[in-house]
């Protein structure tokens, strides 16, 4: 430790807090300077951006398969390329089945249904040149938040909130805030980095990174306006808040989450205590001088500008191979099935005979919303443009910001990382979320209306 320390953790964890927690208004509500600087970028690239996605998505495969069928020493030797390319069958017939679809889609070849602007279209034209951008500045500036003592400062500080509540480690609370405030998939990815680096366990990941991960205030802007129901923010924020809280409070103590081991990625051992020493108890701001000591012993660690900006790098390859062939092809096959397919309204049935024992009207047209979710969430809202009545678009609007899960982003980016859950676990969360908020969100909808 030497004298700089309390400056790197003050100077840089205050610069992360800025670029990532920092609300900014702007003409449709708030948003934060690396949404801003994702925006900008993404102005920058202009038509540029579709040719480096299809280079992405060409890349994750190809890489893919030289590794797993030429196996050549430079990849098998090297860890950070076996990382990114040495893949399950499975998953490399997922990249397989992205480079296909993200092919048709740019040239626009083969069925119609596969690059429509509500299918592929959607995901390549609009939803995978806005996380390139974000996963980029969101990588490279992630050590910020990581690396220079800020969750070590907050860990200790709220353990004692986070725990009885959640069963969740203090700080955990910055990745729930970063999501809030910018964007549920930074919020995955803040989760991914901290369980691989042995500070969350296989279960305290998953719970962080299927219940915390929520959607941006933006966000939810947009879907309340596309309700026609903007007049309501805040009566609909609320509710998602309070629903969502409760949610919260339940799904760690439940399966899938609470069967999780607490065992530590690759074999490690757990990198994080956060129990008070002795030495500090009793003492004044004791909890509050234990943080800022863990956090200079933190800061003190980084030397070095180089090798910032190279774990930085390195957290953007992986974002960008890992992750976006996998939102491409789940994405776009969601989709399809969303909006060519009667499934969704077959599997929503269930969901009328619940709704009318609710007295929600319209029960029928809105039981297709409770599952279409899963595919996007911005596809409920799309489901309940023709109905009528105004509480009953309300509770989708809620509901659908309050599953959470849904392929077409955060889904897919959790199936990406290393966090241990799997796509039926995610379906199972997903039901599970809805059911727990439904009943909630109705009794606030009608006290309101």
């Amino acid at each position: 430790m030497n004298e700089r320390s309390p400056i790197k953790f003050i100077v840089f964890s205050l610069l992360g807090v800025l670029l990532f927690m920092t609300p900014i208004p702007t003409g449709e509500g708030f948003t934060i300077p690396i949404a801003v600087l994702s925006s900008y970028a993404q102005d920058l690239l202009g038509n540029a951006l579709p040719i480096l996605l299809i280079v992405i998505i060409l890349a994750s495969f190809i890489g893919s398969a030289v590794q797993k069928f030429v196996r050549p020493a430079s990849m098998v030797n090297n860890t950070f390329l076996s990382r990114l390319f040495d893949v399950s069958y499975f998953w490399f017939a997922v990249r397989l089945i992205a480079s296909v679809l993200a092919l048709m889609t740019y040239f626009q070849i083969g069925p119609e249904f596969v690059w429509s602007e509500n299918t592929g279209g959607l995901l390549f034209g609009e939803l995978l040149p806005t996380l390139f951008t974000i996963f980029f500045f969101a990588g490279l500036f992630l050590p910020l938040l990581l690396n220079f003592g800020l969750l070590e400062f907050f860990g200790g500080l709220l353990t004692k909130i986070m725990r009885p509540l959640f069963t969740l480690p203090g700080r955990s609370s910055i990745d729930s805030l970063t999501s809030w405030l910018g964007d549920g998939t930074i919020g995955v990815i803040l989760t991914d980095k901290q369980y691989q680096e042995g500070y969350y366990s296989q279960r305290e990941a998953a719970v962080i990174g299927t219940t915390f991960s929520v959607v941006s205030i933006t966000f939810a802007l947009v879907i309340i306006e596309y309700v026609e129901l903007q007049d309501m923010f805040f009566q609909f924020y609320g509710t998602v808040i309070a629903a969502g809280f409760i949610t919260a409070l339940i799904m760690p103590r439940i399966p899938p989450l609470s069967r999780k081991s607490n065992q530590y990625a690759n074999g490690q051992e757990n990198q994080l205590d956060e129990t008070l020493p002795e030495s500090y108890r009793g003492k004044s701001f004791g909890l509050v001088r234990y943080g800022y000591d863990l956090a200079i012993q933190r800061a003190a660690k980084n030397k070095s500008a180089g090798s910032f900006f190279s774990q930085g790098g390195k957290t953007v390859l992986e974002m960008w191979l890992a992750i976006a062939p996998i939102i491409m092809a789940f994405g776009t096959i969601a989709t399809i099935l969303a909006e060519f397919t009667p499934l969704f309204s077959w599997l929503g049935a269930p969901f009328v005979p619940i709704l009318q024992l609710m007295q929600v009207p319209e029960a029928a047209e809105a039981s297709a919303t409770m599952v279409v979710g899963f595919a996007d969430m911005f596809l409920p809202a799309v489901f309940a443009a023709g109905i009528e009545s105004d509480m009953t678009r309300f509770i989708i609007a809620c509901v659908s910001v309050t599953q959470l899960i849904f392929l077409s982003e955060v889904g897919g980016v959790l199936l990406g990382s290393k966090i241990p859950v799997s796509f039926l676990d995610l379906l199972i969360i997903f039901l599970e979320r809805t059911l727990i908020s439904l009943p909630i969100i109705v009794m606030i909808a009608h006290l309101i209306f």
